[in-house]
C-alpha cells in the first residue's frame, strides 16, 4: 500500500517521527510502519523490543498521546505499526504544531495556526472577540433589515420582533461568554467594519483586451449584509449589458449571465471569504467574468465534491448563520450546484472553478463555441471546425463546408441539418446557393446543449 493521507513509512525510528506521530493526531489519525521503505517492501527492524516500550512512553511524554504500537512479521521480518488516533485538542510537539496534510508534514505557523485552534475548539474565525468594540459600533438600521428578512423567511421567532438590540444580537449568539462583540457581529451589522478589518470590501473592475487594460473600477464597502446587493446593483448599472424583453406589458431585463448563478457565486466568496486575508476581486472581461476570494477549501472538500451533494461546512459559521437566517443562502451545501444549473438554463457553459493562489476563483464564460467547452460537449471534430469557421466568418454555405472538412456534399448537408437540430446553427435563406448557416446564440438548442443534451 503507498504512502497517502493516512499512512507513512519509515525504514528504521527516530525521535524526530514524534513530529509525524503529531502531525497525524493533528488532523485525521493515521498509521505509521517502521521497518517498511517509501515503496511499501518490508527491510524488518532489530530492536522491535525496545521500541515497543519507548514509542509510547515517548509519545506520552512529548506529545500527551496514547499510541497503540503493534508488532507485525512478514516474510520472516519484523516491522511495527504505530496506530495514532485523531485528537480533539490541538498537540504540540515542544511548542511547535505539525499537522499532516496530503502525504506530507507541515508545521503550522501564524494564521494557519490560530485558525487550527480555533477548529479544534470548536469554534471558527468570526468568534474571535472584537477589543474595544460596543453596540455603538453597530449600525441599527442594518440590524432590522436582517430582522424583517428573516422574519419574512419564517427563520427566527417571531419574539425577536420585540427584543432590544442587545438582546437580539446575544439571541443570534454574536456575543462571547465574557459580554464582548464577536467579529461576525461588526462585519455583518457594524457602522464602519473597515475601521477593524482592512480587507473587508469588494473590488470590481473591467478589462479590455488584457489584464492590463484596466478600463475602470468600483470598490464596495459597509457591512456584508448587504455587500452582495450592492455589487449585483453595480454589474447591472456599469458592468454587464441586460437583454430586454416583454411578457405582454412587463418589461424584462436579462443580464449576459444568469443573475441567481452570478448572486450565489457573489454569496459564497462573501460567506466564505478568510478576512484575515485580502479583498474580494471581480474581474469583467468582454468574454468572460472571474471572481476570486481568499480562503482555501476545508480539508474535508474538494472541487468535485463541491458539484456535487455535500455537507455544508463554512469557514465562518456565525456569518454563515446570518445569511441563512436572512435567506441569502440555505443549509445544504447545494450553492455551487444552483450556480452550474442557471448557467445551464442559459445556456452557457458550466463556470470553471479552481483553487488558486490560496483562493477559490469561479470563471463564467459567456462563450459557448470556444474549442474547449465544444470538446467537453463531445462534439465530432469536424463540427467543431465547422463551427469555429462560422464564428470566424460569420456564416458558411454548404460548398465551404464540402471544401473546409473535405466531405460529400450529403455528409456537409447532413451535419449542417445535425447542427440546426442542436440549436447551434440557423439556417439563412431556402435553397441554392443564397442559403447560408450562421451560429444561433441564446439559442433554445444551445441551452438543451449546455445541459449536455
Amino acid at each position: 500500500m503507498p504512502e497517502h493521507q493516512n499512512i507513512e513509512y519509515k525504514e528504521s525510528w527516530r525521535d524526530e517521527y514524534l513530529k509525524w506521530i503529531c502531525g497525524f493526531a493533528n488532523a485525521q489519525g493515521g498509521k505509521i510502519y517502521i521497518g517498511i521503505d517509501d515503496k511499501g517492501a518490508v527491510k524488518g527492524i532489530t530492536d522491535c523490543k525496545k521500541l515497543l516500550e519507548d514509542i509510547p512512553n515517548k509519545s506520552i511524554t512529548h506529545l500527551g498521546l496514547v499510541v497503540d504500537v503493534n508488532l507485525h512479521k512478514k516474510e520472516g521480518k519484523h516491522y511495527l505499526e504505530i496506530v495514532v488516533p485523531t485528537s480533539d485538542v490541538p498537540i504540540s510537539y515542544h511548542g511547535s504544531y505539525h499537522y499532516r496534510s496530503g502525504s506530507t508534514k507541515q508545521e503550522l505557523k501564524g494564521q494557519h495556526l490560530h485558525r487550527f485552534i480555533l477548529k479544534k475548539m470548536g469554534k471558527s474565525w468570526d468568534d474571535i472577540p472584537m477589543q474595544n468594540t460596543t453596540l455603538e459600533d453597530i449600525d441599527e438600521a442594518s440590524v432590522q433589515f436582517f430582522l424583517k428578512r428573516a422574519l419574512d423567511k419564517g427563520r427566527i421567532s417571531p419574539d425577536a420582533a420585540s427584543d432590544d438590540l442587545k438582546s437580539l444580537l446575544e439571541n443570534l449568539e454574536l456575543f462571547n461568554e465574557e459580554g464582548r462583540l464577536k467579529s461576525a457581529a461588526i462585519l455583518l451589522f457594524g457602522k464602519k467594519p473597515k475601521k477593524y478589518f482592512t480587507t473587508a470590501y469588494f473590488k470590481i473592475g473591467r478589462f479590455g483586451t488584457s489584464d492590463h487594460d484596466l478600463r475602470f473600477q468600483d470598490v464596495i464597502e459597509g457591512n456584508i449584509l448587504t455587500m452582495a446587493d450592492k455589487v449585483i446593483e453595480v454589474l447591472r448599472s456599469k458592468y454587464l449589458v441586460a437583454s430586454i424583453s416583454y411578457k405582454g406589458l412587463e418589461r424584462l431585463e436579462q443580464l449576459e449571465y444568469p443573475e441567481p448563478a452570478l448572486r450565489e457565486a457573489i454569496l459564497n466568496a462573501i460567506v466564505h471569504k478568510d478576512y484575515t486575508d485580502t479583498f474580494i476581486q471581480l474581474s469583467v472581461y468582454d468574454d468572460k467574468l472571474i471572481l476570486w476570494n481568499p480562503g482555501s477549501l476545508p480539508d474535508e472538500l474538494s472541487i468535485e465534491q463541491l458539484k456535487s451533494k455535500h455537507p455544508s461546512k463554512p469557514r465562518n459559521k456565525n456569518i454563515a448563520e446570518i445569511f441563512f437566517k436572512a435567506g441569502y443562502i440555505e443549509a445544504w451545501g447545494r450553492g455551487i450546484t444552483k450556480m452550474i444549473e442557471a448557467c445551464a438554463a442559459a445556456g452557457l457553459p458550466e463556470p470553471i472553478i479552481e483553487e488558486l493562489a490560496g483562493g477559490i476563483q469561479v470563471t463564467f464564460q459567456k462563450d459557448i463555441y470556444t474549442e474547449t467547452y465544444l470538446q467537453q460537449l463531445g462534439l465530432e471534430r469536424r463540427l467543431i471546425e465547422a463551427l469555429l469557421f462560422i464564428k470566424q466568418n460569420d456564416s458558411i454555405t454548404n460548398t465551404q463546408y464540402q471544401e473546409l472538412l473535405k466531405v460529400s456534399k450529403r455528409t456537409a448537408t447532413n451535419d449542417l441539418q445535425l447542427l440546426m437540430e442542436k440549436g447551434l446553427v440557423t439556417k439563412i435563406g431556402t435553397t441554392g446557393k443564397g442559403t447560408s448557416y450562421m451560429l444561433q446564440r441564446g439559442s433554445k438548442g444551445a441551452k438543451r446543449l449546455a445541459k449536455g443534451q
